[in-house]
């Protein structure tokens, strides 16, 4: 092609032949699904500690030995690995959740029945959208919700008014003051207001369950706006209230100034007889008895700065999350959580956590660890007492309730109010009938697991099949499952144990033998699983007992700790990276008899030694016939080469398949295949990526082809030490040959 220069220079081009890598691979990662007190449903959660495992799905349970899953993935983790968990569906399971009550604010009832919201994703689809009849809901199914407190707040009001009488008054009232010369104090100086006028709206009239403040003759006022002598009308805003916010005690109904006036009503209308601000009044009752004042958690709800400069207003809540029992966190009463300033407005932005969203129902499905939001209250379709909280200066028209609609977006609107709720959530359901059940279903795990297939979406290196089911039967099904996900993915392994029946509480050997070699007689042969005969005894701090536990875990640990402490092409067994972690006994420790019946059968004996502990004693693979791939450090060797060359082979897509893309490709896979093999990988390696295999058929068919010969390192099985006696007078030289 010609130069695209038009006169006489210099064209500088870059042609870059360094893309493409070979990186490297840290394989840590397991996975396994289980049922668990709590946590989202069919949706992988990376776990990197014991505590973590904790404070996502609860704890172990004796129910249903539930402990064997629990204690399985803690088992792995102790290694250094990193575990996606993932929570197995029942049909059974419930999310706790309230119903909107419009007849009481302390007591709550279950507002949707076998109400199951799975994880966000099932949240956002199916129960976002306000179709659904309860206020809150736990963040995930189970009973360990049940009792568990979420409490609301926002401006509803500003004072409470003791009346002589509430004859006649009713909630939307407009309420008027006329001041008569009295002292407003000012910075360094004071002011006095003549004439000017002070309007609300009476928002609850009388008690309302004893926990608002307000007693059977009290009304709550919310201030909306002051009137100037010259008529002037101007609305209050939250940071405005100070200025004029009083409707002052031991003033009577009147006409004139000084006096205190109700639209509607006659003259001789109440004498108001003391005045109390309304949040301080404003409690938390909890059924133990004990009783939170928000004044000591947060500040007012007002009208946040978005909203304001938006002319709108009363647009924030709190809402706090209550432990009342102590059931989660130990303590009675404890405050799990609390988030202020939440806004009703859609599109509302925090002014502290700028551009962070702070709608109240996305803010709470995002950074809540314990509820969601249900249906808005404020469309009345739950029948609460929304109260309207602004007027337009007149003292006969409030803005309706329908205007002050949540969920709209700031711009001009008045946000209606509930003020103090408390919701009580309850209905939630284990895995079964009673409570803390904990028995998944062969077909739930097998759902959960097969989430795993997509290799493109999650990254994992040993599927972990944790305990078996109820039969032998099941158990081989769920270990075939494992096998077969990972014969799809090739890239991880399925580290299987034994039915727990077969080797637990079982006390002749010879029978544990046999029943060992008919559970894994049928499993498919694979050089992608790992077979173990143990079941390790270790000690449940959280029962203060010991327990049985399948040792699947401990062997995908090993495999993550060799790669920590060596290589992935470095065996897992033996007394150097084999030692199994936290194990007082086995439940079978087969002797040498026993294990040269299990290892041609491609079962790696798990022993306990004296004085040196429980140790993994084998390195097969679940491979069926002799091969370089029936060990565990050849099979890891190949996954870790393969996964670090794909990146390699990634960047040669679309390029140009001739020699310098062929040359470029071998220039990255050899120096990383010397640098295996002077880490004991391999003893050899060969790489052809040349026109002998990219012939003009393979070019023209917009292929390309590398072939990568290993040599793969081999581990040492069988030792044998022969020890000749001699005479005294015999040379060593003769009776071994050597010189």
């Amino acid at each position: 092609m010609a130069t695209p220069q038009l006169s006489p220079g210099v064209l500088i081009r870059e042609v870059d032949l360094t893309v493409g890598r070979a990186d490297n691979v840290l394989d840590n990662v397991g996975a396994i699904a289980a049922p668990f007190q709590l946590g989202p449903i069919d949706y992988p959660i990376d776990v990197a500690t014991e505590q973590d495992l904790i404070n996502t799905f609860g704890k172990p349970i004796s129910t249903d030995s539930h402990y064997e899953y629990w204690m399985t993935a803690s088992s792995f983790l102790s290694y250094g690995g990193i575990l996606k968990v993932v929570r197995t569906d029942g049909s059974n399971l419930v999310n706790a959740n309230a119903a909107i009550n419009a007849g009481s604010r302390t007591t709550s009832t279950v507002g949707t029945a076998d109400l199951k919201i799975k994880n966000i994703d099932d949240y956002n689809l199916n129960h976002a959208d306000e179709v659904a009849n309860y206020a809150f809901a736990a963040k995930t199914p189970g009973k360990w919700a049940d009792n568990l407190k979420v409490a609301f707040i926002d401006d509803k009001a500003d004072q409470i008014l003791s009346l002589s009488t509430l004859s006649g008054i009713s909630t939307g009232d407009v309420i008027e003051y006329t001041y008569d010369n009295e002292i407003l104090p000012g910075a360094g100086s004071t002011s006095a207001l003549q004439g000017q006028k002070l309007r609300g709206i009476i928002t609850e009239v009388g008690s309302v369950n004893g926990h608002t403040g307000l007693g059977a003759s009290d009304v709550a006022v919310k201030v909306c706006s002051r009137v100037s002598t010259a008529g002037t009308v101007t609305r209050i805003g939250y940071t405005e209230q100070s200025e004029v916010a009083s409707f002052p005690s031991g003033k009577s109904a009147g006409t004139g100034n000084g006096n205190l006036s109700i639209a509607g009503l006659a003259a001789s209308s109440p004498t108001v007889t003391e005045s109390k601000d309304w949040y301080d009044q404003q409690t938390i009752s909890l059924e133990n008895g004990a009783t939170l004042y928000w004044r000591q958690i947060a500040p007012k709800p007002g009208t946040s700065n978005y909203a304001a400069e938006r002319n709108s207003n009363s647009d924030e809540m709190h809402v706090v999350v209550i432990d009342d029992f102590g059931t989660i966190s130990g303590v009675q009463a404890s405050i799990l959580e609390k988030h202020v300033g939440l806004s009703k407005a859609k599109d509302s932005i925090s002014a502290i956590n700028s551009p962070q969203k702070n709608y109240y129902t996305n803010y709470l499905a995002d950074f809540s660890e314990y509820i969601y939001v249900g249906d808005n209250v404020s469309d009345g379709s739950g029948e609460e007492d929304i109260a309207a909280t602004d007027f337009d200066g007149s003292t006969t028209n409030p803005i309706s309730t329908a205007d002050g609609l949540w969920s709209q977006d700031a711009q001009d609107v008045t946000y209606g109010a509930i003020g103090n709720y408390v919701y009580t959530l309850k209905g939630g359901a284990d895995y079964a009938d009673g409570n803390n059940s904990m028995r998944a279903s062969l077909g739930d795990l097998v759902t959960s697991y097969r989430l795993f297939r997509n290799d493109d979406e999650f990254a994992v290196d040993y599927l972990i099949m944790g305990p078996g089911l109820d039969t032998k039967y099941e158990s081989q099904a769920k270990a075939q499952e494992l096998i077969a996900i990972a014969e799809d993915r090739k890239d991880c392994v399925a580290c299987i144990s034994p039915h727990r029946a077969d080797v637990v509480d079982v006390t002749n050997t010879e029978t544990q033998t046999s029943n060992l070699l008919d559970f894994f007689n049928p499993l498919a042969s694979s050089s992608y699983a790992i077979f173990d005969s143990g079941y390790k005894y270790m000690y449940d701090r959280f029962a203060n007992r010991f327990r049985y536990v399948p040792c699947n875990g401990d062997v995908a640990g090993l495999c993550v700790r060799t790669s920590i402490e060596a290589y992935p092409w470095f065996s897992p067994a033996g007394q150097q990276r084999g030692i199994i972690n936290n194990a007082v006994k086995l439940a079978y420790n087969p002797t040498k008899a026993q294990r040269d019946r299990l290892y041609p059968k491609r079962i790696n004996p798990v022993i306990t030694t004296p004085g040196l502990g429980t140790v993994l004693f084998g390195d097969k693979t679940a491979l069926g016939y002799n091969s370089a791939f029936d060990r565990i450090n050849v099979r890891r060797l190949f996954l870790t080469v393969e996964q670090a060359l794909k990146s390699a082979g990634d960047a040669q897509l679309f390029e140009l398949n001739d020699e310098i893309t062929r040359a470029n490709f071998v220039n990255i896979v050899e120096p990383y295949l010397r640098d295996v093999q002077a880490k004991r990988g391999v003893y050899g390696f060969l790489v052809v990526c040349d026109e002998t295999n990219n012939t003009p058929d393979i070019i023209d068919n917009n292929e390309f082809r590398a072939d990568i010969f290993l040599k793969p390192a081999k581990s040492i099985n069988y030792v044998t030490l022969t020890f000749v006696a001699t005479r005294t007078g015999v040379s060593f030289e003769e009776v071994a040959g050597r010189v």
